[in-house]
Formats: structure tokens, C-alpha cells, sequence
């Protein structure tokens, strides 16, 4: 008889334990695209590597790293996409200029928010005096 009541109460409190920390990753994996704008970086791209990594069981995460050429030192800067059906990917291009948005996380720069810079022209034009 105990157990005619035991069991499913056990049952009904793991679905729910279970529920409550599906639901968690979720809102997680949904606020890796909320990166806040606390620190910008500008510098040539020099090296892109893009990867697909596991984040949460059926939930899956988008990962740029781009190796960034600033006037002092080569900084490792990485955005992070939750990957869901209407996800666009940012094409990167190895020699363009790029100022970056985002925030530090220990030596490695996060950001979500990019804008590339034009390119100075080095050259004269010798039609126009």
C-alpha cells in the first residue's frame, strides 16, 4: 500500500526536479548571445577557427575563435552562439581590420558585437592633383 504512494510521488518529484533544470540550462544556453559591452579591442585578424561544441544534451553552441593583432600584443577572442533554427554565422575574413565588443573572461575576450574598419588607402592617385 506504501509503496502504491511512495513510488509515483518519487517519480513525479524526479520529472519535475528534472524539468526545473532543463529549463535552467536553457535560459543559460539562450544567454550566451547576451554578452555585455564592457571593454572594446581593435586589431587584424590573423588566425580563425570556428567549432561546434555540446553545451547541454540536445543543446548546442556555435564557437569562433579569432586569433586578434592589436598594437601591443595577439589577443584570443571568441563568440559564442547558441545554435537554434534561425542562427546566422559571421564570416571572418584572416587580414581585415575588426573592433570588437564585449567583456573579459580571464585572459580570453568574449564578444558578441563586431565592426569591421576600413582600410586606409596606402596609395596616390595620380588622375586627381
Amino acid at each position: 500500500m506504501v509503496t502504491a504512494i511512495v513510488i509515483p510521488i518519487i517519480c513525479i518529484y524526479f520529472w519535475w526536479l528534472t524539468r526545473k533544470e532543463i529549463k535552467e540550462h536553457d535560459q543559460k544556453w539562450l544567454a550566451l548571445k547576451n554578452i555585455p559591452h564592457e571593454a572594446v579591442i581593435t586589431g587584424e585578424i590573423k588566425d580563425i577557427i570556428e567549432e561546434k561544441q555540446r553545451f547541454y544534451y540536445h543543446r548546442y553552441i556555435f564557437i569562433q575563435t579569432l586569433k586578434v593583432q592589436s598594437e601591443s600584443k595577439t589577443i584570443t577572442a571568441k563568440k559564442i552562439t547558441p545554435i537554434t533554427k534561425d542562427m546566422e554565422t559571421d564570416q571572418y575574413i584572416v587580414g581585415n581590420k575588426v573592433r570588437l565588443f564585449g567583456c573579459w573572461e580571464g585572459s580570453t575576450f568574449i564578444f558578441n558585437h563586431y565592426e569591421t574598419m576600413k582600410q586606409k588607402e596606402t596609395f596616390l592617385n595620380p588622375t586627381k592633383r
